[in-house]
């Protein structure tokens, strides 16, 4: 593994939720920059800084950001509590305190922590999904508290995705746990069933969804993506006696055969990778697309089918940043009728 390393001159600052959104000179060119001072500390304008360009070189969407790798100059202590470190072996480790550990006030919870008594949670496969799921789960039950799981199949800090920080001082999200390498979140986790245990036993969620950050990852070959972690995750639900929801990834625009109609991401985690049967809601809105339905029956889960219309357009009313794939509300309406599917199957559950 190669990266590309410079150095820089920070212009101006503009914060946010736990992160820093930098302008830099970096030689004769200006260039955007992400610092998060859970890492480096916070920087200031004139700060010289070690960036990281690689993602900026390689043209990348979501992550053609430089980012901060130190300030020249400043020392950084470690001043919090924990001993679970994240990235770890990396000159970028740092401790957390997470959920499970002796020194958390919830540890004695968490050793208790053995089922997680039939909660239901949607396991998704992009960040995008996040934000109509949020929404839709609140107009339908304004009481219900859902907390979100991130994992670290794509960004692993939680302070870079923007609709997490919107979602969250609208009220529409009431926890979020990172576990893995992801971090950031208001508790920390190790892995997905101790996630998931925390989401029950300490957040008090009455709907649980998994998704990854911004990102996921992607090769055109059957395994090589990111998305496959929908699979596992949906194990692990399974696993700890919650109630398993897929949401399916859908599209009616994507210009890749392979994600027309219901993903092969989606199709390969459900033929492939769960073990058991799981709730796999789907909009109405997708037979009048593929009236030959795909041959859904034939992966073998409990298909729930949702008149989501009434959903879709209220979402032209929430005031929230709805895009996927660079492609809004209508775009690509199929997309957001399978995800309005699997949050109005949560909140009868």
């Amino acid at each position: 593994m190669e990266c590309s390393l410079k150095w820089g001159v920070v212009r101006r600052v503009r914060n946010f939720s736990g992160r820093q959104e930098l302008v830099v000179e970096v030689g004769s060119h200006v260039a955007k920059a992400m610092n998060y001072p859970q890492l480096t500390g916070p920087c200031q304008p004139d700060d010289t800084v070690l960036l990281n360009t690689t993602a900026d070189a390689l043209q990348l969407g979501t992550g053609g950001w430089h980012y901060v790798l130190a300030i020249c100059g400043r020392e950084r202590s470690l001043s919090k509590c924990g001993h679970i470190m994240k990235l770890r072996y990396t000159p970028l480790q740092g401790r957390t305190l997470s959920v499970e550990e002796e020194e958390s006030p919830y540890h004695e919870v968490m050793k208790g922590a053995q089922s997680l008594q039939g909660l239901p949670v949607a396991v998704g496969t992009l960040h995008s999904m996040l934000a109509p799921l949020a929404w839709t789960i609140q107009q339908h039950n304004k009481d219900k508290r859902l907390v979100y799981l991130m994992s670290d199949g794509a960004a692993l800090p939680l302070g870079f995705s923007q609709v997490v920080h919107v979602l969250k001082t609208r009220g529409l999200i009431h926890k979020t746990i990172t576990f893995g390498h992801a971090f950031g979140g208001d508790l920390e986790a190790v892995n997905i069933y101790s996630a998931l245990l925390a989401a029950s036993h300490v957040a008090r969620a009455d709907i649980a969804v998994v998704l990854m950050g911004p990102g996921v990852v992607g090769t055109g070959t059957t395994f090589g993506t990111t998305a496959i972690e929908q699979g596992v995750f949906l194990n692990a639900v399974l696993q700890l006696g919650g109630t398993a929801v897929a949401i399916p990834r859908l599209s009616e625009k994507d210009s890749r055969i392979r994600h027309l109609g219901m993903s092969h991401h989606t199709r390969t985690v459900l033929s492939k990778v769960v073990q058991g049967k799981v709730f796999v809601p789907m909009p109405e809105y997708f037979r009048k697309l593929f009236p030959k339905g795909q041959k859904l029956e034939e992966l073998g889960h409990k298909l729930v089918w949702e008149q989501t219309e009434e959903s879709y357009e209220r979402l032209f009313e929430a005031r929230l940043p709805f895009s996927t794939m660079g492609r809004g509300l209508r775009d690509d309406p199929l997309f957001f009728h399978g995800v309005l599917a699997s949050a109005q199957f949560c909140t009868r559950l």
